[in-house]
C-alpha cells in the first residue's frame, strides 16, 4: 500500500511540474461557496475543459487545514479511485463522475461544524497540463428561541446612573447570532450616559454560539409606558432569519406633582344606606409616598388610597381631603371632593296613630317628611291610592270610610329613597247590620240550624241572640274581624222559631230578624216570603228573605200563580151564591117561594166561607155569600177553605 501511495505522490509531482509550464491548457470552473445544515449531505461540484480533450484526466481532492496546508482527500485516474485514509472525511465522502464528461462531485455526507473549510478540486493530464478550483464549504445551525428577563424591581428616574433594563439571549447557533434591542419598535444603540448595550458571546463544547447582551438606560418618566424586547438575526443557507422575544415593560418610580379623590361609586346622586367607595390618586408612583383620606368634619384619618363607607347616613357629609407625602422628602401634595348624603326623614303624620271621627263628620290629617331634595306625598287604602299631596280630608265620614290610612313620601330623584306612616281611623256611631241575606229559611224538624251576624260600629258592638218568646241563645263562636264582629248560633229547630241577632254600643242598637219555619218532609218546600223588620235609633231597615230552593224567581212567579188562581175561584163562587140567592129568594129551588126571608134560617151549614191570605198583609178575610166580612177562622198558612 505505502508504494501504491508513493507511486501517486510521484505521478502528482510530475503532473504538478508540467502544470507549471503549461498551466492554461486546463480550466476548471466551481462556485464560490456551498452552503449546508449541520446535519445534511454537502455536493460540491467541479467542472472543467482541456485542450486536449477530458478523457483520461486525473482528478484530486483536497481541503485546506486550519494551519493553511493542502490536505490529500482523495485521487482518480483512468484505473485508480483512491480516498485518503485517516483524515475527517475517510468515511463521509464520495465522488461521482470519471471526468468523460467534464464534471465531478464530491459529496461530504453528516456535515458538522469542522467541516467548514476551502475545497480544492485539482484535474491534471498524462502530459502534464493541470488546472485547479477552489470552493468553501459553510455549514449553519439554526439557535434556539431567544429569551428576554426585565429587571424585577421598580427604577427610580432619581438614579445617578446608568439602570439595568434586562437581558436577552440565544443559545446554540451557527455562526454567531447577533442581538438587537428595541423600544416601542425602535432600535436602541449606546450612547454615552443614555444606553449602554453590553453584547458577550459563549462558545459551547459542541462549537456553537450563545450570545447574551444585556441593556442599561438612564431611566425618565415618560418610560413607564414603554415596552421592551429583542430581535435575533442569525444565518441559514442562502440568506438571514429573524426572529423575536416578548414585549416587557418595567417599573419606573417618579414623584407625584399633584392628586385626585373622587367618589368612584354609586353614581349620581347618594343616599342614607348607600355605601360609598372614594378612590385616591396621584399622578407619580413611588414606593416612598404615603396616601390618606380625611374627613374634615370629624377629622378621621384612614391610609391608603381607597376609601370604603358602608351605610351612610347625613352624618357622612362633607368635605374628604387626600393627603399623598414622600417620606423622602417629606413634601405633601393635597386635593378634596365634597360628599353629600341625601336623606329623608320618617314620615310623621297627625293626628298620630289612630284617631276617632264621629259618624257623619269630617277628618283633615296630615303627613310630612324633611328632605333636602323634591318629595311627592301620597295616601293608600288597602293598596289603593286615595289621595296626593301632604292633606288627607275624609268627609261625611261612615263606617266604610274606617280604615288604615298609609302616608308614603319618596324622592323621585333617587330611586328606592321612601318613608311610610300609618294612620288608623275609627269612625263613631251605633252599630249597623251587614250582610242581611238569607233571613227567612226552612229547615226539617229536628235538624240544626247556624246563624252568623256581622255587625259594625264604634265602639266595637257586643251581640246577643234572642229568640221571639224571650229566651236568650247561647253564642257558638264571636270573633273580631278587620270591620266589627261576627257572632254565630246554632238552633235545633223543634217548631218554627223567630231569632233575633242584637248589636249595641254606647251610640244605639240595630237588630235582625231570623224566622225559622220547621218542615216534616224532605221534598220541595213552597216558597215563603216573610217580611222582617230591623229597627235603629237612627235609622229603620227592612229586609226581606225567602228560602233557597227552589230559587227566587221560580218562587216568586209560584206565588203569583196560586193568588190568580184563588181570586178567580173567589169570584166564581161569589157569582155562583149570587144565582143561588136570587133563585132561592123567587121560590125557583128547594119548593120555596121567593118571598120567605133566608136571614131568619142562616145557619153555619149555610154559610160559604173562603179566607185568603196574601204576601203584603196578615189580615184575613171572610167573604160570606151575601159579600160580608167574618172574623178569621185560622191564620196560620196559605191555604183556601170552602165550608157548606
Amino acid at each position: 500500500m505505502a508504494v501504491r501511495d508513493a507511486g501517486s505522490l510521484l505521478v502528482g509531482l510530475l503532473v504538478l511540474f508540467h502544470t507549471w509550464g503549461a498551466w492554461a491548457a486546463v480550466e476548471v470552473n466551481m462556485e464560490d461557496r456551498v452552503e449546508v445544515f449541520r446535519g445534511e449531505t454537502a455536493s460540491i461540484a467541479c467542472m472543467f475543459t482541456s485542450s486536449e480533450g477530458i478523457g483520461a484526466m486525473i482528478i484530486q481532492w483536497f481541503y485546506v487545514t486550519r494551519g493553511g496546508e493542502r490536505q490529500n482527500i482523495y485521487y482518480q485516474d483512468a484505473t485508480t479511485k483512491i480516498v485518503a485514509r485517516g483524515t475527517p472525511f475517510t468515511d463521509r465522502i464520495s465522488v461521482n463522475g470519471t471526468g468523460a464528461t467534464g464534471d465531478v462531485v464530491l459529496t461530504i455526507s453528516n456535515v458538522q461544524l469542522q467541516d467548514e473549510l476551502e475545497f480544492i478540486c485539482l484535474i491534471g493530464s498524462v502530459t502534464g497540463e493541470a488546472g485547479e478550483g477552489r470552493t468553501k464549504l459553510r455549514v449553519f445551525e439554526t439557535p434556539d428561541l431567544p429569551t428576554i428577563e426585565s429587571v424585577q424591581t421598580g427604577i427610580s428616574v432619581s438614579e445617578d446612573s446608568l439602570s439595568k433594563i434586562g437581558t436577552c439571549e440565544v443559545k446554540n447557533g451557527f455562526p454567531k447570532p447577533n442581538i438587537t434591542w428595541y423600544r416601542n419598535n425602535t432600535p436602541l444603540r449606546t450612547a454615552q450616559d443614555v444606553v449602554k448595550v453590553v453584547p458577550s458571546i459563549t462558545s459551547e463544547s459542541s462549537g456553537l454560539f450563545s450570545v447574551k447582551s444585556e441593556l442599561s438606560m438612564k431611566v425618565v418618566k415618560e418610560d413607564k409606558d414603554d415596552v421592551f424586547y429583542c430581535e435575533v438575526t442569525y444565518f441559514v443557507p442562502g440568506g438571514t432569519r429573524m426572529t423575536e422575544t416578548n414585549r416587557v415593560n418595567i417599573t419606573v418610580y417618579y414623584p407625584s406633582t399633584a392628586v385626585s379623590i373622587w367618589v368612584e361609586s354609586p353614581k349620581g346622586k347618594i343616599k342614607e344606606g348607600d355605601s360609598i367607595e372614594l378612590h385616591c390618586r396621584g399622578n407619580g408612583n413611588t414606593p416612598s409616598s404615603i396616601i390618606s383620606i380625611k374627613h374634615t368634619k370629624t377629622d378621621q384619618t384612614w391610609e391608603g388610597n381607597v376609601l370604603v363607607l358602608r351605610n351612610v347616613t347625613r352624618l357622612n357629609t362633607g368635605d374628604y381631603t387626600c393627603t399623598s407625602m414622600d417620606t423622602d422628602t417629606f413634601e405633601e401634595i393635597t386635593d378634596y371632593t365634597t360628599v353629600f348624603v341625601n336623606y329623608l326623614k320618617p314620615a310623621v303624620v297627625i293626628p298620630e296613630n289612630t284617631t276617632v271621627v264621629v259618624q257623619g263628620d269630617e277628618l283633615k290629617a296630615t303627613c310630612n317628611a324633611l328632605s333636602p331634595l323634591q318629595t311627592h306625598t301620597a295616601w293608600f287604602k288597602d293598596g289603593v291610592e286615595v289621595s296626593t299631596g301632604h292633606t288627607l280630608i275624609l268627609q261625611d265620614a261612615t263606617f266604610d270610610t274606617a280604615g288604615a290610612y298609609v302616608c308614603v313620601v319618596t324622592v323621585p330623584e333617587i330611586e328606592g329613597m321612601e318613608t311610610r306612616k300609618t294612620l288608623v281611623v275609627q269612625v263613631q256611631g251605633p252599630p249597623e247590620i251587614m250582610e242581611k241575606d238569607h233571613t227567612e229559611m226552612e229547615q226539617i224538624f229536628e235538624k240544626t240550624v247556624e246563624l252568623s251576624c256581622h255587625a259594625r260600629g264604634f265602639p266595637a258592638p257586643s251581640i246577643t241572640w234572642t229568640t221571639s218568646d224571650g229566651k236568650v241563645l247561647k253564642t257558638a263562636s264571636q270573633e273580631d274581624t278587620e270591620e266589627g264582629v261576627q257572632s254565630v248560633v246554632t238552633i235545633k229547630v223543634d217548631s218554627d222559631i223567630t231569632a233575633f241577632c242584637n248589636a249595641s254600643n254606647e251610640h244605639g242598637t240595630a237588630a235582625v230578624t231570623f224566622n225559622i219555619k220547621a218542615i216534616t218532609h224532605t221534598t220541595t218546600p213552597a216558597t215563603t216570603t216573610t217580611t222582617t223588620t230591623t229597627s235603629n235609633p237612627i235609622s229603620s231597615t227592612t229586609v226581606k228573605a225567602q228560602t233557597a230552593n227552589p230559587p227566587e224567581k221560580v218562587k216568586k212567579e209560584g206565588s203569583g200563580v196560586i193568588i190568580a188562581v184563588i181570586i178567580i175561584c173567589i169570584l166564581l163562587l161569589a157569582i155562583l151564591g149570587s144565582v143561588l140567592y136570587f133563585l132561592y129568594k123567587k121560590g125557583k129551588i128547594c119548593g120555596r117561594s121567593g118571598k120567605q126571608d133566608l136571614t131568619k134560617e142562616k145557619s153555619n151549614k149555610d154559610n160559604i166561607v173562603v179566607e185568603m191570605k196574601s204576601d203584603n198583609t196578615e189580615e184575613a178575610v171572610l167573604l160570606g155569600v151575601n159579600g160580608e166580612k167574618q172574623p178569621p177562622s185560622d191564620q196560620s198558612g196559605e191555604y183556601l177553605d170552602v165550608q157548606k
